[in-house]
């Protein structure tokens, strides 16, 4: 990918290609350090072994709540999330022969459904992806996951490349080119599991002040290099701050998508101290070219507050990496790595509500580029809901009334729901969607009156809560205004 600079906008071009013989692609993956032992040259942890290691034929591996495969047009086995993909390789045989079956009377199979399961089939391109589940999850919720999948494979390798080189062997065997990317795929599917984000298609912000928060986009803002497109400030998986290239939102939109799969690559990572320069595609911005990411954690070995400077310079390691030295700087001057380490996370005792156990809240409008960076926040989980079972029981809930509530034959406003352990309520209108969970004896009077404190709570909050505006600078030559002569330029 390459700028123009004559033209001060943003021109991408496929930067390097894979290839097959080599089984390369720029600053492989391997180079990210994703820990673990080795697997058929995929990296996993010590769970990630033992469910690699286990027996297809078990009740243990019968009983997992969900199974994703992925595999290719051939039938070559791709991925498995549990169980090894070679002793898979019979089982995704048969998944293929119901989709070529089924494509050979002009049609594509969706979806297969039994009292207990779910199958739903996605194909993009060469590539078939199938889940199993033993969820409530809808159809097109698991569908969705499947597209994550994928969208996290195109990451890796891009989406031109992996078309190029099925074209011209149809039964390659992708497992050389996504070395190392086991342990990315299941983190995705483990937090896909447990955190709300993917469910609303948001990103959830760290609450800060918005003076501390403006502060640190300031400084964002003036560590750039020639090609920087974004610069990103994570804390606790969370986003405190970023800043972008004025042009870079001529062409495309940053999607929450693209940034969940940035961030899932960074928690596969193994890395504390130094750094990594590694090729991304972000899917949803640009399918088939690469962005450049510089990652660094800023506060070893704590390993929280982690700086992401993505390039399309596949050259600029040393300029990107000055820039982070400047931000560094920046932060020890005015001790702004504190502001992150002293923010208060809030709980639903902080708010006074009654009887409210736990909610989620995405606001439909933040500010004039909230559409282009949707965002969402949710307290800490309490007393009955930190074990992580309990955590996706919640979520399961959730998802079960977000599914409902956006229904494509009838979508709802407001569904009151009372449960065994406690009592749901989801509220969509044109400002906001809400999800809440109450102690289980609460009315439907009482829940929404409690709502109407809650959402003024969120109101005064809301600078805190949000990101509200999204800084930008500029790294193309302008004409510099002190001089008459229009031939003299200079970078900001």
């Amino acid at each position: 990918m390459h700028r123009s600079d004559n033209r001060g906008s943003w021109e991408f071009q496929p930067e390097d290609t894979l290839t097959e013989e080599t089984g390369n692609f720029p600053s492989t993956l391997a180079q990210a350090n994703f820990s673990g032992q080795k697997k058929a040259g995929f990296a996993v942890d010590a769970l990630g072994l033992a469910y690699m290691n286990e027996e297809i034929m078990s009740e243990s591996w019968r009983q997992h709540r969900k199974h994703v495969f992925v595999l290719s047009e051939a039938g070559k086995p791709i991925y498995s999330r549990y169980g090894n993909e070679e002793a898979l390789s019979s089982t995704m045989g048969v998944m293929m022969a119901l989709v070529s079956f089924v494509q050979a009377g002009g049609n594509m199979i969706q979806s297969i459904f039994s009292d207990e399961h779910t199958v739903v089939f996605l194909q993009k391109g060469p590539l078939v992806f199938v889940s199993v589940s033993a969820t409530r999850q809808s159809e097109q919720q698991l569908r969705r996951e499947l597209l994550h999948v994928y969208h996290q494979i195109v990451s890796m390798l891009t989406q031109a490349s992996i078309n190029r080189i099925f074209e011209r062997r149809k039964n390659f065997d992708l497992r050389r080119l996504l070395f190392g990317s086991e342990k990315v795929l299941d983190g995705l599917l483990d937090v896909m599991d447990s955190d709300p984000s993917f469910m609303l298609s948001a990103v959830q912000c760290l609450p800060l002040p918005s003076s501390s928060r403006d502060a640190l986009s300031h400084i964002l803002q003036k560590a750039i290099t020639p090609d920087l497109a974004f610069s990103f400030l994570i804390a606790n998986n969370r986003l405190v701050s970023v800043v972008q290239e004025k042009t870079v939102l001529e062409d495309a939109r940053l999607k929450p998508s693209d940034l969940h799969l940035l961030f899932n690559l960074i928690r596969a990572s193994a890395f504390q101290a130094g750094e990594i320069w590694m090729p991304i595609c972000l899917p949803l911005f640009n399918h088939d070219c690469y962005f450049y990411a510089y990652v660094a954690y800023l506060d070893p070995p704590e390993c929280t507050v982690c700086l992401v400077l993505l390039s399309t310079d596949k050259e600029a390691f040393y300029a990107v990496a000055e820039c982070k030295r400047k931000i560094e700087e920046a932060f020890a001057s005015q001790n702004a790595l504190q502001w992150v380490a002293n923010t208060q996370l809030y709980y639903v005792d902080d708010i006074s509500v009654a009887n409210l156990r736990h909610f989620l809240y995405k606001p439909s409008k933040v500010l004039d580029h909230h559409r282009q960076l949707p965002q969402f926040t949710c307290p800490e989980m309490e007393v009955g809901y930190r074990s992580q079972e309990e955590r996706i029981r919640l979520l399961d809930l959730y998802r079960n009334m977000h599914n409902r509530i956006h229904s494509t034959s009838r979508p709802l406003k407001l569904i009151y729901h009372s449960a065994g352990k406690e009592t749901l309520l989801a509220w969509v209108t044109s400002k906001f969607e809400m999800f809440a969970c109450f102690t289980p004896l609460v009315t439907k009077k009482s829940a929404i009156s409690e709502l109407t404190k809650l959402l003024r709570w969120i109101k005064k909050e809301e600078d805190r809560l949000f990101i509200c505006h999204l800084p930008k600078y500029s790294t193309a030559p302008q004409p510099d205004r002190s001089s008459t002569d229009r031939g003299n330029i200079h970078v900001i």
